[in-house]
């Protein structure tokens, strides 16, 4: 089949990279590059730079509603989008049949963060759906799912790697289905209908007033980029990794507990113990690094 894909993070790169070898991909449609960091530095997305090594034409549009005339001069059978991160103009649906790889069970987690949300909810289980596009969010008819299981160990790096794994596999089934004719669709229930919205900066930080699970829900779908957030004493200090504490419960949420080694903290129903966090300028450090020699927390202390 002659192919667009349309993706731009780590999550898009298996699939893509899949799609290549058993079809023709005509051009990857990706987010333009972006300045990152202090020093402003141009950054290529991930899809971007696997289309290169595969000599694909690329097309960067700033706004697609406005550029798709170039899509549409491809002659394509198929769009493929996985986390591509613009809407797709009614035309451009209309022409060309599209679909996508969504990393939710639909209509669960409808968005652009199912991932961060499945880990932010506790969930024990999320997946894949393959899925026509319609011109609205995530609303299209459901062709295939797959179900993928959360685990302790996952952050949003690992579940991501797994869903994209799944999302590729899936894929790939679809589009031989495709040979005996366009297969049928399920429509979603919209009563069972949540939303994924991409994560806002104040979304960022922790709230120690919720059961242990939600804690750590935040940090392991923060990690290991972005980083879950405290503020303390006009700092904003990043919290990347930690785990359910043991330790004695005085029933005061956000209460710090300190030793030479180790760091906990209260939530509703128990604690946590951190593992990894990081301060305003400096590096990651584990938590016995931190410690040694910090002023930033003392034992009794309560964070917001």
């Amino acid at each position: 089949m002659k192919i667009i894909f349309m993706g731009t993070p780590n999550f898009a790169v298996p699939i893509l990279e899949a799609l290549a070898k058993k079809h023709e991909v005509l051009m990857v449609v990706t987010q333009p590059d972006k300045r990152v960091g202090r020093k402003q530095i141009l950054e290529e997305s991930p899809v971007k730079i696997l289309a290169k090594t595969l000599n694909i034409p690329i097309f960067q549009p700033t706004k697609l509603k406005e550029e798709y005339q170039t899509l549409l001069d491809l002659s394509a059978d198929l769009i493929v989008t996985a986390a591509y991160g613009q809407m797709l103009p009614k035309p451009l649906l209309d022409r060309i049949t599209a679909l996508n790889v969504h990393g939710s069970l639909l209509p669960k987690y409808r968005g652009g963060a199912p991932i961060q949300y499945a880990l932010f909810d506790a969930q024990k289980e999320t997946g894949i759906t393959i899925m026509y596009m319609a011109y609205k969010m995530d609303s299209g008819d459901i062709i295939k799912q797959g179900k993928v299981e959360i685990t302790e160990a996952d952050n949003y790096e690992t579940l991501t790697k797994k869903l994209s794994l799944c999302g590729k596999d899936l894929l790939l089934e679809v589009l031989d289905e495709f040979k005996q004719g366009k297969p049928k669709g399920t429509p979603q229930n919209e009563n069972e209908v949540t939303f994924a919205y991409n994560i806002k900066r104040e979304e960022e930080f922790l709230n120690f007033n919720v059961d242990t699970k939600y804690v750590l829900g935040k940090i392991r779908g923060l990690s290991p980029n972005v980083g879950a957030s405290i503020n303390f004493k006009d700092l904003t200090i990043k919290v990347y990794d930690a785990k359910k504490s043991d330790i004695i419960k005085t029933n005061q949420p956000g209460k710090v507990h300190l030793s030479k080694t180790e760091m906990h903290i209260e939530t509703l129903d128990g604690s946590i113990k951190i593992l990894e966090l990081q301060l305003p300028g400096k590096k990651k450090m584990d938590v016995r690094s931190f410690l040694n020699g910090q002023t930033v927390f003392a034992n009794g202390d309560v964070v917001k």
